[in-house]
């Protein structure tokens, strides 16, 4: 978004909705909702066995990431949606567009998200590195 951040309205209206409507696709989705899939899949398959020192790390992996998930949905998502929705900049009032969209939260919103998803991220190289050790 810094980039973005100095430029007109006009260019940031288009090139936001051109960087959204592209980035939305099977592979990200995939990747996107996949790492919460492939996080709690790995918990179910440790339950109970010899290797129960893994799961306390990938229930947090999966709790934390969860967070990121809510916090996706629930902010960036709907700001994205909106300026999407609005229309192509030629045919709107894109400084208007703009100020709707709310930037500085959707910006604040991506601070959480990357500290969490790190968090998530360093608990399952803690859990591959128990698992190793466990399993000698």
């Amino acid at each position: 978004m810094p980039g973005l951040a100095g430029t007109d309205d006009r260019p940031f209206v288009g090139a936001f909705q051109a960087i959204d409507s592209r980035i939305i696709n099977p592979l990200f989705l995939g990747t996107f909702f996949g790492g919460l899939f492939f996080t709690v899949l790995s918990a179910i398959l440790h339950l109970g066995d010899e290797w129960s020192s893994v799961l306390p790390w990938l229930i947090v992996a999966a709790v934390v990431y969860l967070a990121v998930v809510v916090l996706t949905a629930a902010i960036n998502v709907p700001l994205n949606d909106a300026i999407k929705a609005a229309g192509t900049p030629d045919e709107i009032d894109v400084a208007q567009v703009r100020s709707d969209f709310n930037e500085a939260r959707w910006v604040r919103s991506n601070l959480p998200r990357a500290v969490l998803t790190l968090g998530a991220f360093m608990c399952l190289i803690v859990a591959l590195i128990e698992h190793g050790r466990i399993s000698g």
